[in-house]
């Protein structure tokens, strides 16, 4: 059974804690500082610090252009309180945390941002609004998020998903799981990913549904019902991203100790990847929510200046991603 959790060039500014990134998000910053232009992103309810100092700091940056939605005489006694200059960003008037996130939600169907990006409001309530039957922002995929991980010495970005939305995925959610987080890959410009399929071992067996899964979903890629990335798995954590576990093991496949999407069976397993990362090895991380009809951000209190950056950034990437590309299909 499938089930959806919603519980849910600028010159640098010298920002309050940011230390040393990992190259790759380095890259990314940089990048969506130089778009042609910032892409507007709707902010919602920036109702504490660490919010509302993200969206300016961010904006600062150059990576987006804010459009702050909350009630407007609490988010500006904020940035008094808070020593931050608001200067030209709009904010749209919301006096409650659910006519926020609808407005939001609005907003996006209008044209008016490109992104969504949660402020202090709970997932549950932003995530409500966008998956909402009729005035949501459902696409044609089931909903689903990636951590983008930035781990000291592994080169790459690791991409794990999904680790917060989807509980307990049966295989078409996984197939759509999948297909988002090659999108997101491709869209950010990272190239033709290689997709690990992970679950406890590296071979099929029957009494292990994630392996069943995964051998499926390989088969799927075959037939093109995947597409854009290349697939291997079942594959243990150890032979997915290192080359010597792959070597002893006698896997030969061009993901093997190579991965650079890593898909988790169910979220709990995800979740606890991930953050036996960024806790553990150090990593940096950023978070997005694909699958809807425009990327949304999530960012929470306890990330770094780095993390809020990165996420930022990757949002506003692949948001110009997704517009060039409604661009093309029209032309």
């Amino acid at each position: 059974m499938s089930t959806t959790q919603t519980s849910y060039t600028h010159d640098p500014v010298d920002l309050p804690g940011a230390g040393k990134s990992h190259q790759a998000f380095t890259n990314l910053v940089a990048r969506a500082a130089n778009l042609p232009q910032p892409v507007s992103v709707g902010v919602v309810w920036p109702c504490e610090q660490h919010a509302l100092e993200g969206a300016v700091l961010t904006a600062r940056q150059g990576l987006m252009t804010p459009v702050l939605i909350g009630p407007k005489e609490q988010i500006r006694a904020l940035a008094l309180t808070s020593g931050l200059d608001l200067g030209q960003i709009s904010i749209v008037d919301e006096a409650t945390e659910d006519s926020a996130a609808q407005r939001a939600v609005s907003l996006v169907k209008d044209g008016h941002v490109q992104a969504l990006m949660k402020g202090s409001l709970h997932t549950d309530t932003l995530m409500h609004a966008v998956v909402a039957q009729q005035a949501g922002l459902r696409a044609a995929r089931r909903i689903s998020h990636v951590f983008l991980l930035a781990v000291p010495g592994y080169d790459d970005l690791l991409f794990v998903t999904d680790a917060a939305i989807n509980i307990a995925p049966d295989l078409a959610a996984k197939r759509d799981i999948v297909q988002n987080a090659i999108d997101l890959h491709l869209g950010l410009g990272l190239g033709t990913p290689r997709v690990a399929l992970l679950s406890a071992v590296e071979v099929i067996n029957p009494k292990i549904q994630g392996t069943l899964d995964a051998a499926c979903l390989c088969m799927m890629a075959q037939r093109n019902q995947i597409q854009g990335g290349i697939l291997d798995g079942p594959l243990a954590m150890d032979n997915a991203i290192s080359p010597e576990a792959a070597r002893i093991k006698g896997l030969q496949s061009p993901v093997a100790g190579r991965a650079q999407i890593l898909v988790a069976p169910d979220m709990e397993a995800g979740n606890m990847l991930a953050k036996n990362m960024i806790f553990m090895a150090s990593a940096e991380s950023a978070g997005l929510v694909l699958g809807a009809e425009v990327p949304i951000i999530l960012t929470s209190r306890a990330d770094s200046v780095q993390a809020r950056l990165a996420s930022v950034a990757i949002g506003a990437l692949y948001a110009q991603a997704l517009a060039d590309a409604r661009l093309h299909s029209k032309g």
